[in-house]
């Protein structure tokens, strides 16, 4: 089949405005997006710039806004999008070059709220791990998922509003620690999160949750996270 690409075209050394360039491309239904930016690269303008590694939706670098939904191009396949498909950057971050954004206020963000382990409790005297149980690792197993990819972020009407929100992926990362029985920061993190650029800038729009591509429950997390804030307790 022929598909339409349209693709927002953006080079800061002759470009004052980002501005739409459309190709064509031969393609199966079962191509991804990917593949078709790849070609379009390989065969008909190698200036052409976006970001991906692993091509298998583990890495999340080649998040970008598909037909008008962020989405992974890796994850994307033609017969979910048609032979019209529309790819521009994410939005609410500095664009640097074509599909390629500025994702240092987005991990900024991300080291807000602490995302690593941290225990002030001695470290087992048989020097084995530290343990939970199932129930305890199942309460903040969803939001290990994250790749960190910023599709939740940059879909949010608040972080579009307000960029120093820290936004729902730095939300969904504090989760993962607060609610794990083995670490002993809580209290710190649901200060952080407690502030004004924090939990209580998110409205519920759920656009998060339907833009992960690793489904995870975005907004339950933030509301789980407000509860934590308002109970003083986990």
């Amino acid at each position: 089949m022929l598909v339409t690409v349209k693709i927002l075209r953006y080079n800061p050394e002759k470009d004052a405005q980002p501005s739409y360039q459309t190709f064509q491309v031969e393609a199966e239904e079962t191509d991804r997006v990917l593949d078709l930016l790849e070609k379009i690269k390989g065969e008909q303008d190698g200036s052409l710039s976006f970001r991906r590694s692993c091509g298998h939706g583990i890495c999340g670098s080649d998040a970008m806004r598909i037909n008008g939904m962020n989405r992974l191009a890796c994850k994307t396949l033609v017969r979910d999008v048609g032979d019209q498909i529309t790819v521009e950057p994410l939005l609410g971050l500095p664009k640097i070059k074509d599909l390629i954004v500025d994702m240092k206020p987005f991990f900024d963000h991300y080291r807000r709220v602490m995302p690593y382990f941290i225990s002030d409790l001695p470290v087992p005297e048989d020097g084995r791990e530290r343990l939970q149980s199932p129930e305890e690792r199942l309460r903040f197993d969803d939001t290990t998922k994250c790749i960190l990819c910023a599709c939740c972020t940059t879909s949010c009407p608040s972080f579009w509003a307000n960029d120093q929100y820290y936004g729902p992926a730095a939300i969904v990362n504090a989760h993962r620690f607060i609610f794990d029985s083995r670490d002993t920061a809580t209290a710190e993190r649901l200060q952080i999160l407690a502030e004004e650029m924090g939990v209580w800038r998110c409205r519920t729009a759920f656009n998060c949750t339907e833009a992960c591509p690793r489904e995870i429950q975005i907004t339950k997390a933030i509301a789980e996270v407000k509860q934590a804030i308002l109970s003083g307790k986990v």
